[in-house]
């Protein structure tokens, strides 16, 4: 009778010890996809694209459709695939790049790219012959 009753107290704690070693396991597999996201947003640059409203060179910001981006020390700026200079911008032509929201609210401009794409010419067609 006693060892009757060991064992049903044995098999009683592995039980819940396996139950709560494979919902602790569970838990971690849920939080892990959520926290890489959060990272990745936190550590990439956003996208942006559209038409350049305004250049402010001595504030060294860009406004493209509502966001006015900040340009650092560290921004990339291309024009035409070349390296260029946040005076080559010029209102109402395309502009892209991409940016990093900081804590206080501002976008810094990790990389801008005056005018079309290198790979596309004013009318916005490709000009690279295609592969056959």
């Amino acid at each position: 009778m006693k060892t009757t009753i060991l064992k049903l107290s044995i098999l009683s704690l592995l039980t819940i010890a396996v139950g709560a070693l494979q919902g602790q396991v569970h838990a971690q597999a849920i939080d892990k996809p959520a926290a890489n996201k959060a990272e990745s947003r936190k550590s990439g640059a956003t996208p942006f694209h559209g038409k350049l409203k305004a250049v402010d060179v001595a504030a060294r910001t860009i406004t493209v459709g509502e966001r006015m981006i900040q340009i650092t020390s560290d921004t990339k700026i291309f024009k035409a695939g070349q390296p260029a200079a946040l005076e080559d911008g010029v209102v109402g032509e395309e502009v892209g790049g991409a940016y990093q929201k900081k804590a206080d609210g501002k976008l810094d401009a990790t990389m801008v790219r005056f005018g079309p794409k290198p790979d596309q010419g004013p009318s916005g067609k490709e000009t690279r012959p295609k592969e056959q």
